[in-house]
């Protein structure tokens, strides 16, 4: 019987401390807006940017253009303009100017080795912030969701109460933004770039 409070006092723990504007302690990039723009873009943009889909937010949000690059890069804005619908946990700018530029030019010419990269970034179905935290509640604290690959993603709240997600290779990225919306789906920012 005390295990089954102690297991409830920590769910409503995490409940709460999602929910709480300072609880989510950040890393530097924090103090950037994201600015998606859910208009149409300027016809001279591609057709990507022009759309409310996943990737034309993330094309013309201040956060997500380097995913959207990739994306497109990777040839995956077929897969992803699809009714869907999808997760994203979108590396942010800051995320991708941590890899060293020859290796992003690299990856950026060799689609059959960044789509799958890419791929373990996005789940199939939609996933709010809300979504996430009754499914820790469910797992009691941890969550596993599957890529549109079929990988699975670990979710958990780390020692101080930000969301984690841990990839294949145990690295740990940090959820840094929740629930941007677009018409297929829904983006939320990480700080690092997963490997399958």
């Amino acid at each position: 019987m005390n295990m089954k409070k102690s297991v409830l006092i920590a769910v409503a723990s995490l409940a709460i401390g999602f929910f709480s504007t300072q609880t989510m302690a950040q890393t530097q990039d924090t103090t950037k807006k994201d600015t998606a723009k859910t208009t149409a873009a300027p016809a001279a943009t591609s057709t990507a940017a022009a759309s409310n889909d996943v990737v034309g937010v993330m094309a013309t949000s201040t956060n997500y253009a380097p995913m959207a690059l990739a994306i497109k890069s990777a040839q995956l804005e077929p897969t992803l303009q699809a009714p869907g619908p999808f997760t994203i946990f979108a590396p942010n700018d800051v995320a991708f100017s941590k890899l060293p530029k020859a290796q992003f030019d690299a990856l950026m010419k060799d689609p059959a080795k960044f789509a799958p990269i890419l791929k373990y970034h996005v789940v199939a179905g939609k996933y709010t912030k809300a979504d996430i935290i009754k499914a820790l509640g469910a797992g009691k604290g941890k969550a596993d969701l599957k890529t549109i690959d079929g990988q699975t993603l670990h979710l958990s709240v780390n020692d101080k109460s930000n969301l984690q997600i841990v990839d294949a290779k145990g690295a740990a990225v940090l959820v840094t933004s929740f629930d941007t919306e677009a018409s297929n789906g829904v983006i939320h920012g990480v700080n690092g770039i997963m490997t399958p």
